[in-house]
Parts: C-alpha cells; sequence; structure tokens
C-alpha cells in the first residue's frame, strides 16, 4: 500500500453531514486550496460504537486549538449522511455526539477510502457461481488519519487498529511542527514541541543540537 504522504491528496466530492442536518458534497483537496487552510481529516470504523464517539469528542474539545493553528477538522467514516445525523442528535451519556460541530464525511459507496486503501478488507475472493466478488473483513476503515497543507500536499498520514483510539495532542504537536518548518525553514527534532529549539537542515545543525541537548 503505497503512502500519501508528499502527494496530493485524492480531489474527490464526498457526501458530507453538518449538526444542522444538512448533507452536502465536500472535497478535501479544495478545502485545503481554496480557503488556504491545513486540514486535518480522521477516519473511524463506525458509528454508534465504542471508541470512537471518545474521539469525536475529543476533536470537538481541541477544536479552537486547531483553529488557533489555521486548521480544518473533518470526520470521516463510511455510514450514511442519515446515519450521522441520527449520532449527532444523540445525547453524550446515551453515546452519541451531540454538541460536534465540525463535519463528517459519509463516503458509504466507499470511493474515497478505496482510493485511501484504509479499508478493513483481509481477503477478496471472486465467486465463478454467482459472478461477484466476496470480501472478508467488515470494508469499514481503520483510524486513519491525514493532515494536509494549504497547498493539499498530505504530511502527515497514521493509522491504527480499531482498538486503539488516536492522541489528540500529538496531531497538534504535528501541525506545529510542520508550521516551523514551514516559516522557519528550520527541521524539529525528536519529542520537539512549540517554544523549544529546532535544528539547521545539515549535518552541523544536527551535530551542534545532539552536543547541546543529548547526554
Amino acid at each position: 500500500m503505497a503512502t500519501a504522504v508528499g502527494k496530493k491528496f485524492p480531489n474527490l466530492n464526498v457526501n458530507a453531514m453538518n449538526e444542522m442536518g444538512d448533507t452536502f458534497k465536500l472535497n478535501v483537496l479544495e478545502e485545503a486550496i481554496n480557503n488556504k487552510k491545513k486540514v486535518l481529516l480522521f477516519w473511524y470504523p463506525k458509528d454508534f460504537t465504542f471508541v470512537c464517539p471518545t474521539e469525536l469528542h475529543a476533536f470537538q474539545a481541541a477544536l479552537g486549538e486547531f483553529e488557533k493553528r489555521n486548521t480544518v477538522v473533518i470526520g470521516a467514516s463510511c455510514d450514511t449522511a442519515e446515519v450521522h445525523f441520527a449520532w449527532l442528535s444523540t445525547a453524550k451519556e446515551n453515546g452519541g455526539i451531540e454538541g460536534v460541530t465540525y463535519p463528517i464525511l459519509a463516503d458509504s459507496n466507499r470511493n474515497l477510502s478505496s482510493i485511501l486503501g484504509i479499508l478493513d478488507i483481509t481477503d477478496e475472493t471472486y465467486d465463478e457461481e454467482t459472478g461477484t466478488v466476496l470480501v472478508e473483513g467488515d470494508n469499514v476503515t481503520y483510524r486513519a488519519t491525514y493532515l494536509i497543507d494549504e497547498e493539499g500536499t498530505v504530511f502527515h498520514e497514521g493509522i491504527n487498529h480499531m482498538p486503539v483510539g488516536r492522541n489528540v495532542n500529538e496531531f497538534l504537536r504535528l501541525i506545529d511542527a510542520y508550521a516551523h518548518v514551514q516559516t522557519h525553514g528550520e527541521v524539529c527534532p525528536a519529542n520537539w514541541e512549540e517554544g523549544k529549539t529546532a535544528m539547521a537542515p545539515n549535518a552541523k545543525g544536527t551535530a551542534e543540537y545532539l552536543a547541546a541537548h543529548l547526554n
């Protein structure tokens, strides 16, 4: 499976749902380029499940921090827009995501998730009798996350298995690091955080950093 990092995000219109119950077409690539913003797109397996609502609420809680960084947050799964709205209309104490305000892609035809190669398909076999392809696996997405810059280029891609939730703060750190590179032309060493020392992108810069920061 080829990585998306360093490439333009797929140019594809996908159904989406907002908290008002409006269904509309959303193109992630155009969202970045036309609005000159970074985009965080995160995929989760299914609505009305267990780890998933904890992630959607965690991204909502950090929405102001992403906005400070000129970053749009978009959720996504293979559920339909109608199922998204039912979940958006369900209270948090009942396992719902009421209060989430960012848009959620409804990739129910699995066009975008297929292009990205993030579907849980363990095997495919061709049934000669029926002339159909049979799929082994749930055919829903893993917990994939994409960070896309203002030019529509992917600068981070990460994929978790279903049971493992994400650390939202790590994506804020990655956005900070990439913005530092964009602004200053320096590179960010291991465990770099905003306000810490970065390095010149050459051997001398690495040597100076190691001498100053590692025993």
